[in-house]
């Protein structure tokens, strides 16, 4: 096997999971860049977290990066983003960084039309791909939205990332909005808080958490899916910052989604990681699109916890070249679970999902991102203990109200 040095673009738990993955597939250390030092890389021996200073400004980023690659020239650098602004960095330095690194990027438009919600539900209407009713909400719609839907409705910003740097009082990541007062309110507060780009109004489609489905890809550089693996999501974060993010997922199966999903990834001709968020429509018995990051999701560990490590579909890619053959379509037997396994019982739905997931908790058929034992000292373990406390207030305060 060829040698390389992995290098991974931010310090959250997605970052920790691929260096776990890395770690567990070739034994090797990850240097990791960012703007910040986040609780999930914090005293780990298997990641190393180096702050730079606004390295999400373009030029400094693009700059840094250059640099390192000139001076490790010698050394085989495999470059992994694990958030969309580094990914969205990466796509539009591509020819700049490619002389000295080994990693994936999409045209830079093809990126703008698939990050931005607007553009990316015109992309799904002109593939076939099913998506929740929508309307596009923008400051000119103010001060009372016309909206064509049933209360209650969805409302998410088009632009995640300008989304990130807007603070205003009762801010989420995506709102359940139950009434035309409320909708208008938070319009207002909206675009007060001085974000520009649209919002996205859709319907919304009955059910709970695990009505949710969430798939990762991985497309080689000649565009040819290698694997796919779909998880059945069972609870997520009910916390203002976090709403959303899946906390405990179950391995699932469905040959139409993955086909579907498959010719849409191979006909725009996409590279790299890529992460769909959907849900099951009862009323019509699809599965709609929600969004795709252009990267792996924050939860995609689970796909290396059930035996399809992510690393090594990168590693075969880039750095060994080994040729496509066929596109694993993955199948699991364990539980993906990053809260306290109380959480679990408490507040997952009762239903044959959760039956199933505490068959596997029973048979110690799961596992978390960060409950690596590798990489297990007490600082870790305060860390992770401090997490759990913290799931345990976030649920107990947040959980009953975006169910209301």
């Amino acid at each position: 096997m060829k040698d390389f040095t992995p290098i991974i673009l931010g310090s959250d738990i997605n970052v920790y999971g691929m260096a776990r993955a890395i770690h567990e597939q070739y034994h090797k250390k990850s240097e990791a860049y960012g703007s910040g030092r986040l609780a999930p890389t914090k005293y780990s021996k298997i990641v190393h977290v180096t702050e730079v200073e606004n390295f999400l400004d373009e030029n400094i980023f693009v700059n840094y990066l250059v640099d390192l690659g000139q001076r490790r020239a010698a050394e085989n650098l495999l470059l992994i983003a694990c958030s969309d602004e580094y990914s969205k960095l990466l796509a539009k330095f591509n020819q700049e960084l490619d002389p000295y690194f080994n990693f994936n990027a999409i045209d830079y438009n093809l990126f703008e039309r698939l990050e931005y919600k607007t553009t990316f539900y015109e992309i799904c209407e002109e593939y076939g791909l099913t998506y929740p009713g929508t309307k596009v909400l923008t400051a000119a719609s103010l001060p009372h939205i016309d909206q064509p839907y049933d209360f209650p409705v969805a409302l998410k910003p088009a632009n995640s990332i300008e989304w990130t740097h807007i603070h205003f009082e009762g801010k989420l990541k995506a709102f359940k909005i139950r009434s035309q007062e409320e909708l208008d309110d938070v319009m207002e507060k909206i675009y007060a808080s001085g974000y520009k780009s649209e919002m996205i109004l859709q319907d919304f489609i009955p059910g709970d958490d695990s009505n949710m489905r969430v798939l990762n890809a991985y497309v080689d550089q000649n565009s040819q899916v290698r694997m796919m693996f779909l998880g059945h999501p069972l609870l997520e974060d009910p916390s203002p910052i976090a709403i959303g993010n899946y906390v405990a997922i179950i391995p699932d199966y469905n040959e139409e989604i993955f086909a579907e999903i498959k010719s849409f990834l191979e006909k725009i001709n996409y590279v790299g990681f890529a992460n769909f968020d959907m849900k099951y429509d009862p009323r019509d018995g699809k599965y709609k699109l929600f969004e795709i990051n252009l990267r792996q999701g924050r939860s995609s560990f689970f796909v290396t916890l059930n035996g399809y490590n992510l690393a090594k579909y990168l590693v075969e890619d880039l750095i060994e070249a080994t040729p496509f053959t066929e596109t694993v379509y993955g199948r699991g037997d364990k539980l993906w679970i990053e809260i306290p396994v109380e959480i679990a019982r408490d507040y997952i739905a009762d239903s044959p999902d959760k039956k199933l997931a505490f068959s596997f908790i029973d048979s110690g058929n799961y596992g978390g991102t960060l409950g690596y034992k590798k990489d297990n000292n007490i600082l870790r373990r305060l860390l992770k203990h401090r997490m759990y406390q913290l799931y345990i207030k976030s649920y107990q305060k947040y959980f009953k109200a975006n169910r209301g």
